[in-house]
């Protein structure tokens, strides 16, 4: 199982650091959230700062909020990003849920997973060189592959892990590891009901703060502002892992459920976690090999 890491939202300025050290290090995936109505980077752009200082680890958004987003723009953004990349980057992509964001950005919540799919629809045409609805085109730059780079979707609801199986190659999962299993098992049977050759990866998250008082405390502050909009701060709070023992737990946790790839996502923006969650991986990956 491959561990990946979390960018903090509140540090734009270090998120450059926050990269290289993650490169450097065992991590997979190095992945950024988005909102809109909050403090975070705009992932798109980040990542692709981030795309030019690093030459290993993957870039992987966690997720975007497609709906949110003019989809022949979001499609040369991401073929662009693919390219920066070198075939780095993951779109990992959502319907969203927060009401603000969406008033913003002067669109309708209602409907989003409707908009969703069409949206992913032209998405693929547009990367494979076809003209937009519009008659104009192609849009480019074309993504290295012609299907466009891998994608992922953030799901909860039925509707959104069928979208998986039509649409993606995975699921990216946020939730705790029990309800996690039933998730990826529904994506799973939703696959291979359309015949879909091979699996959908399966990739769980871990929300986590490892340091200091100060450091933990920094944490919980920003996860709880950043889910108070829908009424999430205590659950989201409360399960933050803050130790060793609960992070390995976690892990071993997921990997028991058959998950390929797990984000430890950071919530403090205290760069040293970045090494101190390095060795964390590397005892982890140590302690599995000799188990």
């Amino acid at each position: 199982m491959k561990i990946g890491i979390g960018l903090p939202g509140d540090a734009p300025d270090e998120l450059l650091d926050w990269g290289r050290r993650a490169d450097a290090g065992p991590f997979s995936t190095l992945g950024l959230l988005d909102r809109l109505i909050w403090h975070n980077p705009e992932p798109l752009v980040t990542l692709a700062a981030i795309a030019a200082t690093t030459s290993r680890i993957r870039l992987q958004t966690e997720v975007l909020i497609g709906p949110l987003r003019d989809t022949a723009l979001l499609a040369t953004q991401v073929a662009t990003l693919d390219r920066i990349a070198g075939g780095r980057f993951t779109l990992g992509i959502g319907v969203g849920s927060r009401t603000d964001d969406f008033t913003a950005a002067g669109a309708p919540l209602e409907g989003r997973g409707r908009r969703l799919d069409e949206q992913l629809t032209a998405l693929r045409q547009l990367w494979a060189g076809k003209l937009a609805d519009c008659g104009i085109g192609p849009v480019g730059p074309a993504p290295l592959r012609p299907e466009g780079p891998e994608i992922l979707f953030g799901a909860f609801a039925p509707a959104a892990l069928a979208r998986v199986a039509r649409f993606g190659h995975g699921l990216l999962c946020a939730a705790p590891a029990p309800w996690a299993g039933d998730l990826f098992r529904a994506v799973e049977r939703e696959w291979a009901e359309l015949g879909r050759p091979g699996r959908p990866r399966n990739v769980g998250q871990l929300n986590v703060a490892f340091g200091s008082d100060e450091t933990v405390a920094a944490a919980k502050a920003a996860i709880s502002d950043c889910y108070a909009i829908v009424g999430a701060s205590h659950w989201m709070v409360a399960g933050m892992l803050t130790t060793e023992e609960s992070i390995r737990a976690g892990l071993r946790g997921f990997e028991e459920l058959g998950a390929d790839e797990v984000i430890l996502y950071c919530w403090s923006p205290e760069v040293e976690q970045v090494d101190r969650l390095a060795g964390l991986v590397d005892r982890y990956a140590a302690a599995t090999a000799v188990g």
